[in-house]
């Protein structure tokens, strides 16, 4: 009985402030990140293509970014600092969750996604990227006990993959094919990001989400920077547009992500999770305006799919009747 109290109280729901109690304030935070998280591809493909990084070459792409999130985690402890009137430091006993943190959701997370990238189709890689909302969501669930799995939510995430997975038939074809160092690299990025989800949800209840974030996206960097260039990587041209768009990714990642970690520290991770199915919506909504790409989805496929993502992301944040939850807490 009083294991089943401490457990009620370690996963209740801080009291959020008056701004985040609204649903459509909530909503707009979650779309806004993922809609800057989804700027960020084409961004990328700027930047590579100012700075000379070539395609096969993941030592420079991962040293690239390295620097974008070691940016990320100035700018993020800059702003922060000045918005609270406080120098952002971690408490000491802060330190430990900010290295396991940068570990999970920056060098993990991103130094798999780009090696397994380089080996897998865009198409493959765009779909097993998606799923990270699925994964978060049943980590969360089954390992974290942070949340009940419900059926509601399993078929919200089945409605909004199905969305991704539309958005992203363009001809070029899924394949069967899975290599360990492609489709596998991805999948252990997918994992690292659930598990940095629900950690970062734990830690924000003894420490500053934005001081998190600061200072894991800064070791994290460190590390990326670091090892990008032992593995060869190199950054040989540096020019004003390129350091501008380098600037613009690192405020996406310290802005999307600081704001990503108080809507985590408020509310379940499912309610926040299934949002990431907009992501490459966005991904490729934005990539044929700014790039001028021709994209191979056709526009009912972008408006289904659309449509599909929204459907899932209204079942999850669908509140529940009071009959049910009262049933449910007996």
């Amino acid at each position: 009985m009083d294991q089943h109290l401490h457990n009620t109280k370690q996963n209740q729901q801080p009291t959020p402030p008056r701004l985040l109690q609204s649903s459509f304030v909530v909503c707009l935070l979650a779309i806004l990140c993922n809609a800057l998280w989804g700027s960020a591809f084409p961004a990328i493909k700027s930047g590579y293509r100012l700075f000379e990084i070539p395609g096969n070459s993941p030592a420079s792409q991962i040293l690239f970014a390295g620097i974008r999130f070691f940016l990320a985690g100035f700018l993020a402890l800059v702003f922060g600092s000045l918005l609270q009137k406080r120098i952002l430091i971690p408490k000491k006993s802060s330190i430990p969750m900010v290295l396991k943190l940068s570990v999970f959701q920056t060098i993990l997370q991103y130094i798999f996604f780009y090696l397994g990238l380089a080996h897998t189709s865009g198409v493959k890689g765009s779909i097993i990227i998606a799923s990270n909302t699925f994964v978060a969501i049943l980590v969360a669930s089954l390992l974290f006990h942070q949340e009940k799995l419900t059926r509601r939510k399993v078929a919200a995430c089945v409605i909004g993959f199905a969305g991704v997975v539309l958005v992203n038939l363009n001809g070029e074809g899924i394949g069967m094919s899975f290599r360990l160092d492609g489709e596998g690299f991805l999948l252990i990025s997918v994992v690292a990001y659930a598990f940095a989800s629900s950690l970062l949800k734990i830690y924000s209840k003894e420490e500053d989400p934005v001081t998190l974030s600061g200072w894991q996206f800064m070791a994290g960097g460190l590390v990326m920077i670091v090892g990008g260039y032992l593995l060869g990587g190199r950054i040989s041209k540096v020019t004003l547009p390129g350091m501008a768009v380098l600037i613009y990714l690192a405020l996406v990642s310290s802005v999307a992500f600081s704001l990503w970690g108080i809507l985590l520290k408020y509310h379940p991770v499912s309610k926040i999770a299934i949002f990431g199915f907009t992501n490459p919506v966005f991904g490729v909504l934005l990539s044929t305006l700014i790039l001028r790409e021709e994209s191979q989805t056709k526009g009912w496929q972008l408006a289904t799919a659309l449509v599909l993502v929204c459907v899932g992301i209204c079942l999850v944040n669908k509140p529940p009747k009071k009959g049910k939850v009262s049933e449910k807490n007996r």
